[in-house]
This record gives structure tokens, sequence and C-alpha cells, in this order.
């Protein structure tokens, strides 16, 4: 596994907030919240940016949306609405290099974001 900040929260020498877990997905509280819910999911498997997404791991974005669809049910504000986002690479805004979803909800989401 690389080295990134996010590996260090999975093998667990970082601490996070771990909201959710199951054998692929790996779920926290954002440090610097953007919305009052900001929740980031994860894959354990380490993959730098989408551009590097093929075939045979293509189905980890749906493990991920799956599981916050169900963390937004569990925690009772799906029916109000919330958004997924992920960034690739620098002018995206990814700052760690392992692909993750941001969940943000809480607020009304305005477009453009900011």
């Amino acid at each position: 596994m690389n080295d990134t900040l996010f590996a260090k929260i999975i093998r667990r020498e970082i601490p996070a907030d771990i909201v959710y877990e199951d054998d692929d997905v790996l779920a926290f509280r954002d440090i610097s919240p953007q919305a009052p819910i900001h929740v980031l999911f994860i894959p354990k498997q380490p993959i730098a940016t989408l551009n590097e997404l093929d075939a045979g791991t293509a189905p980890l974005i749906g493990k991920l949306a799956l599981a916050a669809s169900q963390y937004a049910k569990k925690e009772g504000f799906a029916d109000n609405g919330y958004r997924l986002v992920m960034n690739c690479n620098q002018d995206g805004g990814q700052s760690v290099y392992h692909i993750h979803m941001h969940l943000l909800a809480g607020r009304q989401m305005a477009w453009p974001p900011g």
C-alpha cells in the first residue's frame, strides 16, 4: 500500500473518526469540513487518481457511492439530500493522491460551489 495520509488511516497509524467500514471501503469525518456533515469515503485499495481506474477497479466507485448512500440513509439525511464529489489531480482540487469521495450534507448546496 502506498504511504499517503489515507493509507496510514486505513492501517490505523493515524487516528480518524471512522463512521463506516466494510471489506472494501472506509469512511471518516473530514478534519476540515466544508459542510455540517462532511465524510470521506475511500477504497481500501490504493488508487492514486481517477485516471488510474480500469475495468477491474472501476466497480470501487460504485462501492463508494453505495456506502455513502447507506450512510446517508442510516444517519437520516438522505431524504433532505446530499452531494457526492470526487476530485482528480491538482486542477481538479485533489490534495491526497488516493481516490476518495466527499459526502457533503446538512445545508443547502449551491452551484457553483463556494
